[in-house]
């Protein structure tokens, strides 16, 4: 066997390349995953620094949230052309402006605006890193595309410890400015490990499914059912992820608390992530979505239950393992129903509604609080709209030749 045939035997779909850029791109989601959890844990020192409401206080988060969703509709077109390293570069820089830029705002309006930044950065390690890996795998997609979207779950596990910790004793300006200078170091040197196998990605687009026809629906159909089915999952998501650490703080159990069920949600959430990329290989991302949003529901509903410290605990496990393969079952469905050279632009536009979704769901939380003085409502609330997620699923289960198309 010739060198050449040698080097394009290892860059096969499946193969050992794969998997190791599988494992590179895990670790960078992690890191950049960092803008969609800081401001969680910092949110109450933020609000007591500037003197705002709860509502207010918010806005960063929202903003963030804003700045991811319009980073993932951008970066997945920047992907399927330029790739993932030009896509990551640009990332480091955003997340690294931003947080500095957060570290030194002199009110919270600057401070919101930063986060806009932050949002942009983080969208690059996410989205598009799943789009890429996608290509890379054929018979182990789900799992392969469950473990690098699980990067920004155990993004979730670590960060609030680490940023608890730093925001305690240096204070939360001089936690932000490294978290800034952090992640440009380390998110650099490890892009350039993804560019040996870019000629590689772009000839792996050319086999793909047909696109929506199987469904018995145009693309554009599809794409738009999903997507609201995106924004109403993720406000139902964001009330337990953004507002935990404050429903901790106000209920008397301390920050702290709340910070250790945010890990520990997320620490769930990794292994929920990776479970549902296996049965997403078993069953599809239709079904597998189905399945989690049925289950975010009834964590939703024990948390307006029950608000006992030992409840929360296990409830906030229960939540993570049961939410954490929602998202990425939106990548499995895309790679199922429509063509492969579409694929970061078609997840862009999704992802960018499941931030939105997360980004309302985050401040409308917020603001049932301040008019009820109680987070019961905002739970409530976030399971009305999770309903309307699994209506829109079983719709489309229940159409006429709903099997994904094959390649």
């Amino acid at each position: 066997m010739t060198v050449a045939a040698t080097e394009d035997a290892a860059f096969l779909p499946d193969g050992r390349y794969a998997w190791l850029r599988l494992a590179v791109s895990m670790a960078i989601c992690t890191i950049s995953g960092v803008g969609m959890w800081s401001f969680v844990v910092a949110l109450p020192a933020v609000q007591a620094d500037f003197g705002v409401t709860r509502a207010d206080a918010s806005l960063p988060y929202t903003l963030t949230m804003l700045g991811f969703a319009a980073g993932t509709l951008v970066m997945g077109r920047v992907v399927d052309r330029f790739g993932i390293v030009v896509t990551l570069l640009i990332g480091a820089a955003s997340i690294g402006l931003g947080y500095i830029g957060a570290g030194v705002s002199p009110t919270i309006v600057v401070f919101a605006l930063a986060h806009l930044l932050v949002g942009l950065g983080s969208s690059c390690g996410f989205g598009p890193l799943v789009s890429d890996i996608s290509h890379w795998f054929v018979k182990r997609r789900g799992i392969a595309v469950g473990i690098c979207a699980s990067g920004n779950m155990l993004a979730g596990a670590l960060w609030p410890l680490v940023i608890q910790h730093f925001i305690v004793s240096p204070g939360w300006r001089p936690t932000h400015i490294g978290i800034g200078i952090f992640c440009m170091l380390t998110t650099v040197p490890l892009a350039v490990l993804l560019r040996r196998g870019a000629r590689h990605h772009r000839a792996s687009a050319g086999g793909a499914p047909p696109e929506a026809a199987s469904l018995r629906l145009s693309p554009a159909t599809l794409l738009a059912l999903l997507s609201v089915a995106g924004v109403a999952c993720c406000v139902a998501m964001a009330m337990p992820q953004v507002h935990i650490v404050a429903y901790c703080g106000d209920l008397g159990y301390g920050v702290a608390r709340g910070a250790e069920m945010l890990s520990l949600m997320m620490g769930f959430g990794i292994v929920s992530r990776i479970g549902s990329g296996l049965i997403a290989d078993w069953i599809g991302g239709l079904r597998t979505l189905l399945l989690g949003s049925l289950l975010q529901g009834v964590a939703l509903a024990l948390y307006a239950a029950f608000n006992g410290l030992e409840s929360l605990y296990v409830i906030s496990a229960l939540f993570g393992l049961f939410q954490g393969g929602i998202v990425p079952s939106y990548a499995i469905i895309v790679r199922e129903y429509f063509p492969a050279r579409e694929a970061g632009t078609r997840l862009g536009v999704i992802l960018m509604c499941t931030l939105f979704g997360m980004a309302f769901g985050g401040w409308v939380s917020g603001y049932i609080f301040d008019l009820t003085g109680s987070y019961r409502a905002a739970f409530l609330n976030g399971l009305a709209w999770n309903l309307l997620n699994v209506g829109i699923v079983l719709w489309l289960l229940a159409r006429p030749g709903r099997r994904p198309a094959m390649a």
